[in-house]
């Protein structure tokens, strides 16, 4: 068995976070791998050391001393060093890294260096060997990972060193300079290092346990999601769910490895647990699973076209309406359909200043009799695997909503029947969320 974890930014604030990583690492002896972001946030009023190494790249660029803001991040490392009774000298290490600093070095390589010091405090106090990303993960000239050697390597690495501690959000160029990830990039290399070394699950510790049913700004203490394919994660993303972005689950989809979302903070949490499917349960979620997760997005408008006897030239005339959308630059979101009528739903704000333009422009033409539009649309996706084992779904949602008095504007369903997508006006965006999470989330 072989554990690789990925510990973010607030599980690395300080000391004491530090020594709950070490907890967790030592409980259990497949935990043999472990990637770190640089320290976040200790409370709201701080700063996380990226954004600090953000900042000292501006003042070099603009001929600021940053003396100040390195002194911020020095204290934060010797304080860590401290609070764990470390022998690293890190305080030297840092203004050592930072002398020879000046407005010919990369972004990427001072941004880089929060995740460089953690991972070596890290390595240190659960005495496992510490071996720089740019020993292993390789990127081509084009910025894309090179997987074949990246992974030749770390297996290397890890045949070697048994245990160790690597810091995320980075990698080497052909060349030898840094390159970064994008913000979050951590999580990518956590989901690399993970398919890289075939673990049997990759471990996520971050500051909530799991991914949650509903926006908490929304539902008060919402459960946390069990299990969760990807199919659904990528649904409840799409619609603003605050989960994992899709490309830093890729190497480990591609691997059918589990991905298991924990909290440092509370270790004995489950979590939630991602895969591809979960065949062997099905049983099981077919009489007592109802949804795996809502999500939603406000500010959206439809517009609806009209044709008396349209029959076969509804076809002809879609295309019409969706080529004046792509000439304004304006996405779809959705496209339901009547018999004599269809509508266009799209996100408000890409309508900005075209509003008028757009709503003359396809009232004039001959093959429309008239058309309208309804502006303040939110959309509320119902996401779950089993949805198309359940009788009756859409009409419960209905009638949750009905007997709330919250009127229903659009409905969709995938074609692959893992979500029912319904339009709300946005005034009644809020109140539907905590409708369906009532009467679904037993």
């Amino acid at each position: 068995m072989l554990k690789v974890l990925k510990f973010g930014g607030s599980s690395l604030a300080d000391g004491s976070q530090f020594a709950k990583v070490k907890n967790i690492v030592e409980s259990d002896p497949s935990r043999e791998v472990v990637v770190v972001s640089a320290p976040g946030k200790r409370d709201s009023d701080d700063n996380k050391i990226t954004d600090l190494l953000y900042l000292i790249r501006a003042h070099i660029k603009y001929g600021v001393s940053h003396e100040g803001v390195l002194e911020m991040i020095r204290s934060r490392y010797v304080g860590i060093k401290d609070e764990c009774g470390l022998s690293t000298d890190i305080g030297k290490l840092v203004d050592e890294t930072f002398a020879d600093i000046n407005k010919e070095t990369s972004e990427d390589y001072i941004v880089s260096r929060g995740e460089y010091f953690n991972a070596i405090l890290m390595a240190e106090y659960l005495g496992f060997k510490f071996v720089d990303a740019t020993e292993w993960l390789m990127f081509d000239y084009d910025g894309k990972v090179n997987n074949q050697k990246s992974e030749a390597k770390l297996k290397e690495l890890k045949d070697i060193y048994g245990k160790i501690v690597t810091p995320g959000f980075y990698g080497i160029m052909p060349g030898g300079e840094v390159r970064t990830f994008p913000r979050g990039g951590s999580d990518i290399t956590g989901a690399l290092a993970a398919a890289f070394l075939d673990a049997d699950i990759y471990e996520n510790w971050t500051d909530v346990s799991g991914i949650l049913m509903v926006d908490p700004r929304i539902v008060k203490n919402p459960k946390t999601i069990a299990r969760v394919t990807y199919d659904e994660l990528r649904e409840l993303s799409y619609m603003g769910a605050s989960v994992l972005h899709e490309d830093t689950v890729f190497p480990v989809r591609s691997k059918d490895i589990p991905v298991n979302i924990r909290n440092t903070n509370e270790p004995d949490n489950p979590g939630t647990i991602i895969r591809e499917n979960f065949d062997e349960i099905l049983e099981e979620e077919k009489s007592d699973r109802f949804i795996t997760g809502i999500a939603g997005k406000r500010h959206f408008s439809i517009i609806n076209v009209y044709k008396s006897r349209i029959g076969e030239a509804k076809l002809g005339l879609l295309r019409h309406v969706l080529a004046v959308f792509d000439r304004y630059d304006i996405p779809v979101e959705q496209i339901p359909s009547g018999v004599d009528s269809f509508s266009v739903v799209f996100p408000s704000n890409n309508l900005k200043m075209k509003k008028h333009e757009l709503m003359h422009e396809l009232a004039d033409f001959d093959g429309i009799d008239s058309c309208s539009l309804t502006e303040g649309i939110s959309l509320i996706a119902i996401v779950s695997r089993t949805m198309a084992y359940k009788t009756g779904m859409s009409g419960r949602i209905f009638t949750a909503l009905g007997d709330n008095n919250i009127n229903i504007r659009t409905i969709q369903q995938g074609a692959d029947e893992i979500n029912i997508m319904v339009g709300v006006f946005d005034e009644d965006f809020e109140r539907a969320i905590q409708v369906l999470y009532d009467k679904f989330s037993l």
